[in-house]
């Protein structure tokens, strides 16, 4: 069951709110203010938070601010006044996903809701389908490389390296370790064909191939990724 912040400090408001949330099985938990609203985010950890934007105390924008640091992937709509605009521009700047235009629909509320939860949910899937360590990312679906959102063409042995190293960074690898990982156990090659593919794969990702920063040589071992 999703978890549901309301933070309103009109308590007629949020009832309504409560009462059509849980009508749509969300879980909900209520504040009356920016400092409140805070502290039960850390306690319940929601998934979503409604925020008024004129709460006592810390304002909602404040709130939304200090949600998106603490929690990245929690939704936030916030509640406005209409004909705010500048309200508008404000949260979403300040992080917001989405705002509603005081007085709303109910029904409109519960879709933007669940659109946001449904977005949410796809992005925490795709997240599990990366090996992320900036600046490079693993899509381990496709099975691409990329450095800084560009992708980058590497054979199918270099993409097993560069996974190995970003799945164990600072760990030092063997040469001998290295072959048998990537190349398999039953490879029974010169492990100089490492020193080939490490050379290869810095001059692809390094951004100075004779000074390398990501792959580091430890000398009469093997080599590292510096994590």
């Amino acid at each position: 069951m999703n978890k549901i912040l309301i933070v309103e400090d009109e308590e007629s408001i949020r009832g309504f709110l409560k009462i059509n949330l849980k009508r749509n099985d969300f879980e909900v938990i209520e504040a009356e203010s920016g400092e409140e609203g805070l502290k039960k985010a850390d306690i319940y950890i929601p998934d979503l938070a409604v925020l008024d934007i004129m709460l006592p105390g810390i304002d909602g924008f404040e709130v939304c601010s200090k949600l998106r640091e603490r929690y990245p992937n929690i939704g936030i709509i916030m509640l406005t006044a209409r004909g705010q605009d500048m309200d508008k521009i404000m949260g979403l700047e300040y992080g917001a996903d989405d705002y509603i235009v005081k007085p709303f629909n109910p029904l409109e509320l519960v879709l933007r809701v669940k659109a946001i939860l449904r977005r949410i949910g796809e992005e925490k899937i795709e997240d599990k389908n990366k090996l992320i360590r900036e600046p490079f990312i693993i899509d381990l679906y496709s099975q691409k490389l990329l450095k800084n959102n560009i992708e980058v063409d590497v054979t199918p042995k270099e993409y097993l390296l560069m996974k190995l190293f970003l799945e164990n960074p600072n760990k030092a690898f063997t040469r001998d370790e290295l072959l048998n990982l990537v190349w398999g156990y039953n490879y029974f090659g010169d492990p100089k064909l490492i020193d080939v593919n490490i050379r290869r794969l810095r001059a692809k990702i390094e951004d100075d191939s004779s000074t390398p920063k990501f792959i580091e040589t430890i000398w009469g071992i093997g080599y590292r990724w510096k994590g």
